[in-house]
């Protein structure tokens, strides 16, 4: 096979690496914004809770979990599709870094902000939404957008459920050509073209956010 070929037989799998960090999504953002809030707001028991809840998804290998949802639930009777299991384990994977993110976010922000909101009589809820998520949240875009490039990159690892996404389409190509260095230069070649925009994105979100940054470095 040409390169031209080679770089053909890998897109195949684009649909199924755009799902699965798609459907990611769909878990990490709740999950990363739930959680990162109820950190900052809880003490006591039900800050451990949260915390541990948070360290079991952030601090687990994700090759291990989607074996276990994978080959292991059916077992005990529960089965998922590999696309679920896929989405689900990568994307509150990514949670779990993401609530750390809006955690911090909310607690560096002055606390005089929280303070006037208090004297002006408005509640603790309407204060987190009105006053401090959205502060908070356009802070943190270009964390947000790191930690989907760290998606986009996690969904190599979904072939091993059986997904066919671009990986499993390279290794397809690999055992059929038995010439697996161009073959796996261009499956790297194919998620930097996926990733690098959205890291120049990131770069624009942030140079928007923070002016002041861009005439120090000249960007």
């Amino acid at each position: 096979m040409n390169a031209v070929e080679i770089w053909l037989g890998i897109l195949q799998g684009f649909r199924i690496t755009a799902l699965v960090t798609l459907y990611g999504l769909v878990f990490a953002i709740p999950f990363g914004l739930v959680f990162g809030v109820a950190q900052y707001l809880t003490t006591g028991p039900a800050r451990l809770v949260v915390t541990s809840i948070i360290e079991f998804w952030r601090s687990s290998a994700v090759i291990i979990l989607l074996f276990v949802f994978y080959y292991a639930l059916p077992i005990a009777g529960l089965a998922l599709s590999a696309m679920t299991v896929s989405a689900m384990v990568l994307g509150l994977n990514i949670g779990g870094y993401a609530s750390q993110a809006v955690r911090a976010g909310l607690q560096a922000l002055d606390r005089g902000q929280k303070e006037a909101g208090h004297a002006l009589g408005l509640s603790r809820s309407t204060i987190l939404l009105l006053i401090e998520l959205p502060q908070a949240l356009v802070a943190m875009s270009p964390t947000f957008i790191n930690q989907l490039i760290q998606l986009v990159k996690a969904t190599s690892l979904v072939s091993l459920v059986t997904l066919t996404d671009m990986t499993f389409r390279a290794k397809e190509i690999s055992q059929i050509e038995y010439d697996p260095v161009p073959i796996y230069l261009s499956l790297l070649l194919a998620y930097f073209v996926v990733c690098y925009p959205v890291a120049l994105f990131g770069r624009w979100v942030e140079r928007r956010i923070n002016p002041a940054k861009q005439v120090r470095h000249g960007v």
